[in-house]
């Protein structure tokens, strides 16, 4: 059975398996703060319509109120656990959405709905994993909700990181993994701790030993002003990547998605 991942940019990822369409981390902005997409177009309208969404932290280009705001009514969104409490204009999204609060460990079952737009009937498991990242709000405050990573399991079972750094027991945190969603920059040219760069990427997959990767989270969300100062930094992840993937695990394929374009993986 095939499954297929779409990069929409920065961490927002369609995945569709067995008849299910999970929807990481939207951002589906042309604007957001200092930031602004200067890579790829917009996602269209349908890329909102799933039968889930996976949220793996509260910061603001991860967790953001007007993208999720765009879902369709009752659409189904995994959160933190302690977002509802640390975000109070989450709670006023709460009368239209289904927001449901998971920690590490938990495990969910979704199903397939004229919503996600699948046309097909099945149900995936979603697993939350632990993350290596600050919870927090930006800027930082009182209320901390767990970064979490997610499983999604189905004919394959795709691990989406959100944001994270190599953490001990990372491997046997996340499990076995087919398809990996690996952050592999950020938006400016310097990452701080808590993140994975192409090269800390690249040992995230030796110790998972995925049968493929794909690298997100670089390249499309710019500080205004930026465009002039080391714009490589901005472009060069995915690819710096690949090359040090081949060399730590090449027995891992790379697939190097532009912004809207998806890979069909079949499934034995």
């Amino acid at each position: 059975m095939p499954v297929e991942v779409t990069w929409w940019g920065h961490a927002t990822t369609t995945v569709r398996d067995s008849g299910v369409t999970v929807l990481t981390d939207p951002l589906l902005v042309r604007r957001m703060a200092h930031l602004r997409r200067r890579r790829g177009d917009l996602p269209p309208p349908s890329a909102a319509a799933a039968d889930a969404v996976l949220v793996s932290h509260l910061h603001a280009d991860h967790l953001h109120l007007g993208s999720l705001a765009r879902l369709a009514p009752h659409t189904r969104v995994l959160v933190p656990r302690g977002a509802l409490r640390a975000l109070p204009r989450l709670r006023r999204l709460a009368p239209l959405l289904r927001l449901e609060e998971v920690s590490a460990g938990d495990t969910v079952t979704v199903s397939s709905s004229a919503g996600g737009g699948s046309g097909a009937c099945g149900q995936v498991t979603v697993h939350a994993v632990p993350a290596a990242h600050d919870g927090r709000r930006m800027p930082y405050g009182p209320h901390h909700a767990s970064a979490l990573g997610y499983v999604v399991e189905g004919a394959a079972r795709t691990y989406f990181a959100g944001d994270t750094g190599l953490f001990d027991g990372m491997a046997e945190a996340v499990g076995p993994v087919d398809v990996a969603l690996l952050p592999v920059g950020g938006w400016g040219p310097w990452l701080g701790e808590g993140h994975l760069d192409a090269g800390r990427a690249a040992e995230a997959l030796v110790r998972l030993r995925p049968r493929c990767a794909v690298p997100v989270h670089y390249g499309t969300y710019w500080p205004i002003g930026m465009d002039a100062v080391r714009p490589h930094e901005f472009h060069s992840p995915g690819d710096e990547f690949a090359r040090k993937a081949g060399q730590s695990a090449p027995e891992v394929a790379v697939h190097r998605l532009g912004h809207g374009e998806s890979i069909r993986l079949e499934m034995a």
